[in-house]
């Protein structure tokens, strides 16, 4: 334990020499590992985003459809058809079956 106390007690202050100036180009490679990263992660997510867009355009064209489907039972000549929301599908009162109006 004296030895090492000794030691530290005998240390003098280091100086650096400070006139050299270094100037990076930012080019290293952290830096160009951390954009393949990024768009690594720029590309899974557009993958993500086009997913839940295209399953968004799906859902709302089948909404378009089950309301223009709804919009013609209503109007059809044909007293029996009435519109079942919970299948969103045009059935006849008699038969159950589904009607084309």
């Amino acid at each position: 334990m004296a030895l090492v106390a000794g030691t530290f007690s005998l240390a003098l202050p280091a100086q650096a020499e400070t006139s050299k100036l270094i100037i990076e180009s930012g080019d290293s490679a952290q830096s160009r590992q951390n954009a393949a990263m990024d768009k690594e992660q720029w590309n899974d997510t557009r993958s993500l985003r086009h997913k839940v867009n295209t399953r968004a355009e799906k859902e709302w064209d089948k909404a378009d459809v089950a309301f223009d489907s709804r919009d013609k039972c209503e109007q059809s000549a044909n007293l029996n058809a009435y519109w079942e929301p919970n299948t969103l599908r045009c059935l006849d009162r008699r038969t159950g079956r589904p009607l084309a109006p």
